[in-house]
């Protein structure tokens, strides 16, 4: 995966952002080194935001705002790879959490709520309103985390006095009817300070925890209780729970029934694979996932970040004109209980944004009724396609599908993302309107309608959020590097050689993400630096694979019966496969397949990275003649 900078620049450092922009009304946002408060929100594009500093208006664009930098709290998890947390510290997450859940979704939390909320979980109103507050300070689960061992209170570059005086102000003052300006706060606090003799926090530093305020608490702190109640209280609908935009996205994979063709030769590669979720309130469909392997773990996370991230630029990219302005975690994610919607690195990953994972029951399709519906509407759609195999044995009678097949995997793309396009703008009966106008009712509203929620919160990083749902594990770094299926090595690792663990003296892992699509380079996180390093393959002539296709050379060389199997080995069967596939591919769909299968990989066309990036090739080998064996490749898919 080379989701940024090529093999050359692992020693640049990544830290972890899982911030996302609020642009929704009285949100404080940032655009081009200024700070703006959203005054008024004009359609899923643009927003009209008020300079806070000199009071002009300005029409800002949604793609290109940034949230206020919150400052850096150490030892707080939320910089941390998910993988770092122990089972202990999760389950204490959770259980915070379980205790807060109940008044998440509250415009109004009174006192009263709060100390019945307290004494049904057995902790005091403080520690509830603590964590109540966290939460919403950070948006992700890692934050109702304690901090790492060794964090000082003392460590903030901001007073306990400095701070207490800034909550007051806020509470106070800003929070009221009158409803002052962010500048004016500013300068309350300054002159609180000031009268106390003690350091004044820089301007930056106030708006942050001004920034901090959920859009909620603003609207009641400032006369708008009922306001805020009516846009933010679910109506009930027909499926449980599913009562406003995001709040249960369903998701599910099927073979599409059409044969594809290769590139080249314009022969039939067989059918692929989709993975499609489906907002239930809405019906629009927040995202899909193309692949020429069977469904796995790898499947349902680039679903899931091409459901959360925004679009803008995937249809640029596949040159599709329109709109697709869906981007945001959902609240239940809604599958079966297959075991790749069961991975533990999913059910983290998911837990971390705040999205519940819910199984419908065994052997209770209607469950699933709506995701099952819509991937049958788009199977009726590519029944008018060439190389169609229909939907039962029947209507493909006398049809040769994959002598009339027809598109290449990037045009049959291209059809599937204008579909769904099209299918957002079309009148559906079971809503009564098309789910493009039911999007933006839920959202915006409509005469006499009240918005069931507001804006969706906007990821400002789609690589953090793409790497969170990455298979995670777990390796010790030896003099060499690390091993996992093949050896990695860079100098960011040098530090951590055969560290050890002081707790137990043992040998110390570290956390290490990868794609299964390109195994040429891993994500190291730092515990550190709380950073990740992109680490390459240690053998720089090794050519960029997947998991399937490193797999099955080193098949190969166990059946010949190699007694040493090593990466020049494996390498050399790589390279052979290519080159045998190379030559049979106007002979066969198999191999035909596997063409495509990699090329497809190669690109690096990821939800967080949707431009193709160009791939280094690699160094020229010899032709191998010899000793080559038939294998089947069927078996050998993405692994997650």
């Amino acid at each position: 995966m080379t989701d940024q900078g090529d093999s050359n620049q692992e020693l640049v450092p990544f830290e972890p952002d899982r911030a996302r922009v609020d642009a929704n009304i009285d949100s404080m946002v940032a655009y081009a080194d200024h700070v703006y408060r959203v005054s008024q929100v004009l359609d899923f594009t643009t927003v009209i935001g008020i300079d806070v500093e000199s009071g002009r208006a300005a029409a800002l664009p949604i793609a290109a705002l940034k949230p206020v930098a919150k400052e850096k709290v150490e030892g707080l998890y939320a910089y941390y790879d998910i993988a770092a947390v122990a089972a202990e510290e999760w389950a204490i997450a959770q259980k915070r959490y379980a205790a807060i859940q109940p008044l998440i979704g509250n415009v109004v939390v009174g006192r009263k709520e709060v100390e019945q909320r307290a004494e049904e979980v057995g902790v005091g109103a403080a520690t509830l309103y603590r964590w109540l507050g966290k939460y919403r300070d950070w948006g992700e689960l890692l934050a109702l985390i304690p901090r790492k061992r060794g964090w000082q209170q003392g460590n903030s570059r901001i007073s306990a006095e400095a701070e207490e005086i800034i909550r007051s102000v806020i509470k106070g003052f800003y929070l009221s009817h009158q409803r002052p300006t962010a500048q004016e706060a500013v300068e309350r606090v300054k002159e609180a300070c000031e009268a106390k003799n003690i350091a004044s926090p820089s301007p930056s530093a106030i708006r942050a925890r001004i920034n901090q305020v959920s859009e909620k608490e603003f609207f009641r702190g400032r006369g708008f209780a009922e306001i805020a109640r009516n846009k933010y209280t679910p109506s009930p609908g027909s499926f449980p729970g599913a009562d406003f935009p995001l709040s249960v996205v369903q998701i599910d994979h099927t073979p599409i029934d059409v044969m594809l063709v290769d590139n080249v030769h314009r022969l039939s590669i067989g059918r692929m694979w989709l993975t499609l979720a489906i907002c239930v309130h809405t019906r629009m469909i927040t995202g899909y996932y193309l692949a020429l392997d069977e469904p796995s773990g790898i499947s349902v996370a680039m679903c899931v970040a091409h459901s959360a991230l925004p679009k803008e630029d995937w249809l640029t990219v596949h040159g599709v004109e329109g709109e697709w302005p869906v981007w945001g975690f959902p609240v239940v994610l809604h599958s079966d209980n297959g075991p790749d919607f069961q991975a533990e690195t999913l059910k983290r990953s998911c837990l971390l944004y705040g999205i519940e994972n819910r199984f419908r029951p065994v052997k209770r399709p209607k469950f699933g009724g709506h995701i099952e519906r819509l991937l049958g509407t788009f199977m009726k759609k590519v029944h008018s396609l060439p190389g169609t195999t229909f939907g039962n044995v029947d209507d493909r009678d006398g049809y040769d599908s994959e002598g009339k097949a027809a598109l290449t995997v990037d045009e049959f793309e291209v059809w599937l993302v204008r579909e769904i396009l099209k299918y957002h703008q079309e009148y559906h009966s079971k809503i009564f309107m098309s789910p493009a106008r039911k999007w933006h009712v839920g959202i915006f509203g409509n005469l006499g309608v009240d918005p069931l929620v507001g804006m969706p919160m906007r990821p400002t990083d789609p690589f953090t959020i793409q790497r969170d749902f990455l298979p995670s594990f777990e390796r010790t770094i030896q003099h060499y590097g690390v091993e996992f299926d093949v050896r990695y090595y860079s100098e960011a690792l040098r530090p951590w050689i055969n560290a050890k663990d002081e707790e137990t003296g043992k040998t110390r892992k570290f956390i290490f993400r990868r794609d299964p699509r390109d195994i040429s380079v891993i994500w190291f996180f730092d515990p550190v630096l709380k950073q990740y390093f992109k680490i390459p393959v240690a053998n720089q002539a090794f050519p960029a694979a997947s998991v399937w296709e490193y797999r099955a050379a080193k098949k190969k060389a166990v059946d010949e019966g190699r007694a040493h199997i090593n990466e020049e080995l494996i390498k050399r069967y790589i390279i052979e496969n290519r080159e045998l596939v190379a030559s049979a591919q106007a002979r066969t769909k198999q191999a035909r397949r596997q063409v495509e299968r990699h090329r497809r990989h190669s690109k690096n066309v990821t939800p967080a990275q949707p431009q193709p990036q160009p791939v280094q090739a690699p160094q020229e080998q010899p032709a191998f003649a010899t000793g080559m064996v038939d294998f089947d490749l069927n078996s050998f898919g993405d692994v997650s």
